[in-house]
Order: C-alpha cells, then sequence, then structure tokens
C-alpha cells in the first residue's frame, strides 16, 4: 500500500491549505495520513493522528510529540512524508530521520523562511543554522517565493533538491469579482449601504500582522473619506488592543471587528479594496484571495507582498511606517472607480496564470511522481 504521511503543528492548516492535495493523493490510489495538534475532521484521510506539537520551540510538549511521531512513521513506513510550517518541519525531519535512510523521502514545505532580507538579526542567528541543519534530512525543500528560493540556492542548504511552487493556490471558482448586482446584495446582507467604501484585511491578530497600523491609517483617512470601513477579520492574542485603539482614536463607526468567518469569499465579494500590514510574509492567502476576487490590493512593503503587488497594475506597496503614502493611495482608489476596476482584472488575471489551484497542483504533483520513482527505484537497488 501506498502511504503518504502530512504532519503540520496544528490540523487548521490542512482545511485551509492542503485539502486539493490531500485529494490528489487519494485520487491517485494512496492511502493518506496526517499529524498535528488538533482533533478536527478532514475529509481525503484515511487515518489522523493527534500529537502534542506546540508552536514554541521551548515547549516540553514537544519533545513528547516527537516522540509519538517517531513511533508513528516507524509503524506505517511511509513513502513520502511532506512536512509544513516550523515546528512541523523541525519534529518531523528529526523524527523521520532513520526511516529516511530505508528510502523514505522527506519534503519541506517553507510558508516563509523566518531570515529574509530585513528580518531581524536574532533571526538569523536563530533560525538560519536551525533549517541549515535541517536540510541535510531533507529530500525537497519547497519554496513559495522567489526570494526564499534564491536565498536557499545562494546560501550551504544541503536538501537534495530545492523547488520552487506559486504557493498553496486559490480556488478561483469560489474567490471570484461579484457582478454589481450581486455586491449590492451582499452589503444589504451584512448591513452596509451601497455608498460605503470598504476595506477588508482578513488575517490574525497577532504581532507580525499588524493590524494597529490600518487602524492608525482609518485615523488619517476618515475626514477625506467619510463612508470608509475596514473590515477586519479574525481572531488572535491581539484582538482587544486593537479594539482598545480604535475606541481611542475614536473609530468605534469605520472599523467592524468580525472575528473568526467562513464566509470571508462573501466579505471580499462585497468589498471595494483588500489591504495587508504585515511585516513578514512567505506568499499570503488573504491577498492572493483579495485578488481572485478582482480587488485592488495596497500592503505594506516585504517580499509575499512585493511578489504578488504589481506597483501601479494590481494595486501599490507601500513602506510600513509611511502612512502619509498609504493614506495617499486609499484616496486615489476612492476617486477613481474605473482605477479599481483596472487594477481588479489585472490581479484575478495574474492569480489565474499563476497561482491558481489548479496551476499549483500541477507544480506540486509533478514533485510527488518524482518522489514516488524514486522510492521505487531506491527499494529495487536495496533488493
Amino acid at each position: 500500500m501506498k502511504r503518504v504521511l502530512f504532519t503540520a503543528t496544528v490540523d487548521l492548516h490542512f482545511k485551509a491549505f492542503h485539502l486539493p492535495y490531500l485529494k490528489w493523493f487519494k485520487d491517485q490510489g494512496w492511502e493518506v495520513h496526517v499529524a498535528a495538534c488538533g482533533e478536527m475532521e478532514l475529509p481525503f484521510v484515511d487515518k489522523k493522528y493527534h500529537i502534542p506539537i506546540e508552536r514554541s520551540p521551548l515547549s516540553k510538549n514537544n519533545v513528547k510529540a516527537y516522540k509519538e511521531l517517531k513511533g508513528i512513521i516507524e509503524k506505517n513506513q511511509y513513502q513520502i512524508i511532506h512536512c509544513h510550517t516550523p515546528m512541523g518541519g523541525v519534529i518531523t525531519r528529526l523524527a523521520a530521520r532513520q526511516n529516511r535512510k530505508l528510502g523514505t523521502k522527506i519534503l519541506y514545505t517553507a510558508h516563509g523562511f523566518h531570515f529574509s532580507k530585513g528580518a531581524p538579526l536574532k533571526n538569523w542567528f536563530i533560525y538560519y543554522p536551525i533549517e541549515i541543519y535541517l536540510s541535510s534530512f531533507t529530500d525537497c525543500l519547497i519554496t513559495i517565493n522567489k526570494e526564499d528560493y534564491e536565498l536557499a540556492k545562494k546560501h550551504p542548504f544541503t536538501a537534495c533538491q530545492i523547488k520552487h511552487v506559486h504557493g498553496v493556490g486559490v480556488d478561483t471558482r469560489i474567490y471570484r469579482p461579484a457582478e454589481r448586482n450581486e455586491k449590492e446584495l451582499l452589503r444589504s446582507e451584512y448591513g452596509y449601504k451601497p455608498h460605503d467604501f470598504l476595506m477588508i484585511y482578513t488575517a490574525e491578530f497577532n504581532k507580525n500582522k499588524n493590524q494597529q497600523l490600518l487602524i492608525k491609517l482609518m485615523g488619517q483617512i476618515k475626514r477625506d473619506i467619510p463612508h470608509v470601513k475596514l473590515l477586519l477579520a479574525g481572531h488572535g492574542p491581539l484582538v482587544e488592543t486593537c479594539k482598545n485603539l480604535a475606541a481611542e482614536l475614536g473609530l468605534q463607526h469605520h472599523i467592524d471587528f468580525l472575528g473568526y468567518r467562513n464566509d470571508v469569499e462573501k466579505l471580499l465579494k462585497m468589498s471595494d479594496a483588500a489591504l495587508g500590514s504585515s511585516f513578514r510574509e512567505g506568499l499570503p492567502v488573504n491577498i492572493m484571495e483579495a485578488m481572485s476576487c478582482g480587488l485592488p490590493v495596497i500592503a505594506s512593503e516585504n517580499r509575499g507582498h512585493n511578489e504578488l503587488i504589481q506597483n501601479g497594475i494590481n494595486g501599490w506597496t507601500v513602506k510600513q511606517k509611511d502612512l502619509v503614502n498609504f493614506a495617499e493611495k486609499i484616496k486615489l482608489l476612492y476617486d477613481h472607480e474605473e482605477l479599481r476596476m483596472q487594477f481588479g482584472k489585472n490581479g484575478r488575471k495574474r492569480i489565474l496564470n499563476k497561482y491558481a489551484v489548479d496551476k499549483v497542483l500541477v507544480e506540486q504533483s509533478l514533485i510527488y511522481d518524482q518522489y514516488w520513482k524514486e522510492w521505487g527505484e531506491f527499494q529495487w537497488a536495496a533488493h
């Protein structure tokens, strides 16, 4: 029986990003296993293992997770193991060392190195040597943006191969532009008016996503755009901090905190523009989904945003602390509906050409096929 194991820190990662790939393996006749923290039911999965892995590398639970995962790998003798997320990648590659010697192929997708151009020096001291060391236990290191790919090729990573794929893919049938009538109906359903200028950011409320920047930005533009509203979808440890900041700045009527949502595609379809404020991104799905829905995007400069957003074509990137430029770009979109429409069309076309899930699935399946073939050759040579 052909068996594949997917690992990550939490099982929500699979639901959010990897169901098409789990389905691909099932369609090819593989037995599909996943291992992560969580009890979520997932489709296309034959066996699901809950392991107590945690994001913090200092957690004692990660030692237990390592031991449990090592036993799972030794018991099931997988042909391919594909690991994701920083701690998922660390623990899996350490736990699979012996089985790799027996032919198991280990793939690791880096969803954005923590060390990169402009990253804090401490990130290079901590994460860089770890990734260099673990690359020696990796058959294929997969990067999702060009900057990480070039970095990995230039630095002493010892993975057998380094590949680049265009992210995890966007379902362009679900994330599609709305016609004017549909947009108006959605706004009515959610309590917004036709003349409201809706901007949206969907992200976890944490330090990296930096929603505080957008809240401060709203304080600058509310006078020039009286009907502007910022929709912040997501939850996280800094939700209350952000709500308090909005209250301090008197922005209660201009910012809506929407919490965790299962209807992001509807929120995007009724919006006029998408924003991004994060310090670090690999290749952000929230921006790709917004582009797929035909929204112009204005976002802070980082490698993920820079790769997706073409300045003056489908949006703009601006320097992280340049609130004046950020506000000017928003005002331009507000004043020029035709510009919004053109940027939206260009962004949708960019997604369809490179980042649609069917395109990425082809890229990823070619990698899987290669390593399935190599596993067979290894077994034949061993006997």
